[in-house]
């Protein structure tokens, strides 16, 4: 489980520190005349690397149903670490202008690439090792993975905001984190080769081309519609409550980015702790107890929530809203990924997994940071973040109910 989750932290702490260090992003590369459209460009950005998630789905996903689990999974490795390096190595715009920007957006569409069948490539190996009644603890594993990147990247920028002055931080501080990540690439790889290919896949008579990953697909679209709304109170969830909180937390609310970081690495140590416990209840209980109850907890309680949090801002205050929200996530995904793994069609088991979460990290999940930010812009109510949570609440529960 940890060589297969291995890749999985290094996608998800690539995410994380792009989406905790955008205020600097935004100024080191994208600099204009207003701090919120230099913010937007970088939040626009981060949002961009999901749109390429759905064709990385389709691509890979297609090799790794077609090759096996674990070569795609060292493939999917290598694009991701050649995402990270470009965008820790180019140069501000202050030294070659135009280029900067448009690098970085080609590593971020790099890294959505890979990222596209990352996590379903990892999901599907655990739950086809999983040992008879665990799928749900073995899969939750692989979110599990996520949320130490969380972790670590949320630790790395405690230090580094305590060590080192804001100038050095807006300067190159932002890129000490993404350095680390592209060392412990060598690592990852010499984990994951170790890997040996499922039972299951082997035992397959006969692999299904690319074309025929595709007919069935398209013979399954009612499947990947729901599979998508499924998905979305997962995705929108996790990244208000990880890469959202930081600029959140400093820009919104004005409690800085220390104690913002330090909220977020309680996220992650929550999410840490909840996810295996509730992947293993569902596995008890069933799935779908599970992602009703916690989708219409989030539907009732995150605007309430939200408005509470800006009535009064505080640290105490962020902190047990964000935790309250983490184990709705938590609750929720635990029981999400084995519950869609289950019902797609075996032979394009990674394929139509990783294209569901992927167009429903695409078209809302990955631009939860932009679209709060323009909510509580354009409204002026700082409370609008919980709106959005509720509507992907929403969009869940529909799911829920017509699976």
């Amino acid at each position: 489980m940890i060589r297969v989750a291995s890749g999985n932290f290094l996608e998800m702490y690539d995410f994380m520190v792009f989406g905790y260090y955008a205020p600097y992003i935004a100024k080191a590369f994208f600099p204009s005349g207003s701090a919120f459209v230099s913010l937007m460009l970088a939040l626009s950005t981060f949002g961009a690397g999901f749109l390429m998630r759905p064709l990385g789905a389709v691509v890979l996903g297609a090799y790794i149903d077609r090759r096996g689990r674990r070569d795609g999974l060292l493939l999917t490795l290598g694009l991701m670490s050649l995402g990270t390096l470009s965008i820790a190595l180019t140069p501000g715009y202050a030294a070659i202008g135009m280029l900067a920007p448009l690098l970085v957006v080609a590593g971020r569409l790099l890294q959505g690439f890979s990222a596209g069948v990352e996590l379903g490539g990892a999901s599907v190996y655990l739950s086809e090792i999983a040992t008879p009644g665990r799928r749900g603890f073995y899969t939750s594993w692989q979110s599990a993975s996520q949320q130490a990147a969380v972790v670590s990247a949320a630790l790395i920028g405690v230090g580094l905001n305590r060590v080192l002055p804001p100038d050095a931080m807006a300067a190159w501080g932002w890129r000490v984190p993404l350095l680390i990540g592209c060392l412990i690439v060598p690592f990852l790889f010499f984990l994951r080769r170790s890997l040996q290919e499922t039972d299951e896949f082997l035992a397959r008579r006969a692999q299904p081309s690319t074309k025929e990953i595709l007919a069935s697909l398209a013979a399954h679209w009612r499947l990947m519609i729901a599979g998508t709304m499924l998905v979305t109170m997962t995705t929108v969830s996790f990244y208000l409550i990880t890469a959202y909180t930081p600029t959140f937390g400093g820009e919104a609310l004005r409690l800085g980015r220390v104690k913002s970081l330090t909220v977020t690495l309680c996220v992650g140590v929550s999410n840490f702790v909840w996810l295996p416990i509730m992947g293993a209840l569902s596995d008890r209980v069933g799935r779908r107890p599970l992602l009703l109850a916690a989708a219409a907890l989030a539907l009732a309680t995150a605007y309430p929530a939200m408005v509470w949090l800006v009535a009064a801002p505080s640290l105490a205050r962020l902190l047990a809203v964000e935790l309250w929200l983490s184990f709705l996530y938590a609750a929720y995904n635990g029981a999400m990924v084995i519950y869609l793994i289950e019902r797609m069609p075996p032979e394009v088991r990674t394929t139509g997994f990783a294209l569901a979460y992927s167009l429903a990290t695409a078209l809302f999940g990955g631009f939860t940071p932009a679209v709060c930010t323009y909510l509580i812009h354009a409204t002026g109510s700082r409370a609008m973040p919980g709106m959005w949570l509720s509507l992907a609440a929403a969009t869940g529960l529909s799911a829920v109910l017509a699976l």
